[in-house]
């Protein structure tokens, strides 16, 4: 439930924004991270943010993944630490998905 707090927090955020600071402010998109197919709640989540935000939602999900957070440690991105691990295919995917919608 706090993924549905944050995400109201942050659309108030983008509208303070643009209110106040940049009119002109677009946002390119919304990525779902750290998801773990196997809890219900976290599809329940993505059902919401996507039936609710679904211009801006992207396909790719970055899955909760070990690899992804042991890079960091090892001051290297996921793609250097390990190329092969689901972490690093998903930001692959999501690079590909980001280059297709600009």
């Amino acid at each position: 439930m706090f993924s549905f707090e944050g995400l109201s927090k942050l659309k108030n955020t983008i509208n303070l924004v643009k209110q106040g600071l940049n009119p002109n402010l677009q946002v390119e998109g919304l990525l779902i991270s750290m998801y773990d197919s196997r809890l219900r709640l976290a599809n329940a989540i993505v059902e919401e943010v996507r039936s609710s935000s679904s211009d801006y939602v992207f396909e790719t999900i970055i899955h909760r993944n070990s690899r992804v957070a042991e890079a960091p440690m090892s001051h290297v991105p996921v793609a250097m630490y390990d190329v092969n691990s689901k972490g690093a295919t998903n930001f692959f995917n999501l690079a590909e998905e980001f280059l297709r919608r600009n």
